[in-house]
């Protein structure tokens, strides 16, 4: 996926948005026009929500089987409602909510000696078992690659050693935008 312009990812945060509002609104995500080529291209996706600097939800696809901009909406509405961590999200919740976009790089295997914190974002797996984290969170945390592979690992479930002891390790790499405004007019 080529990085997307500035009028791209804000036509994928105003989607992003729109869906969530029209989900809450009329129990289905509203239809739009054919967004641009780009948007079209078929691409994994995460979601990611705040209220404030809290976590309200993030869930993505890993895959890129559908169009980018289907994929983006879909998310918003998963991470909104269907996030296991926490309570679904409230119609007059979703003014105070910061939209937060990942695009994915496809994925590819990595050496734990090649990770870049806060370049890469990790797929650690083993057997039915998979944890992922976004290339941000490293960052924001501060983690170091040691604790970065680590994080993943238990995330999967996993030992925090099970990279080292035959787990299979992908990265890729994320465009990461979000909204310029802290606050939205509520749907």
């Amino acid at each position: 996926m080529l990085p997307l312009t500035e009028t791209d990812q804000q036509a994928l945060l105003r989607m992003a948005r729109e869906a969530l509002v029209g989900y809450l609104n009329l129990a289905q995500i509203p239809k739009v026009p054919e967004p641009a080529e780009a948007l079209r291209q078929p691409c994994g996706a995460f979601v990611t929500l705040r209220k404030g600097k809290t976590l309200r939800g993030c869930v993505g696809v890993i895959a890129a089987n559908q169009p980018l901009y289907v994929t983006v909406r879909n998310c918003a509405v998963w991470a909104a409602l269907h996030d296991d961590r926490f309570p679904p999200v409230s119609k007059r919740e979703v003014g105070g909510l910061h939209f937060e976009i990942s695009v994915l790089s496809p994925l590819f295997d990595m050496a734990p000696e090649n990770i870049e914190v806060g370049r890469h974002g990790l797929i650690v797996s083993k057997q039915s078992q998979r944890g992922l984290l976004l290339p941000q969170v490293a960052a924001e945390r501060k983690w170091d690659r040691k604790q970065f592979l680590e994080e993943t690992c238990r995330k999967a479930g996993l030992p925090s050693d099970a990279w080292r002891n035959g787990a299979t390790i992908q990265a890729f790499t994320a465009q990461v935008f979000e909204e310029s405004h802290p606050s939205h007019p509520a749907g």
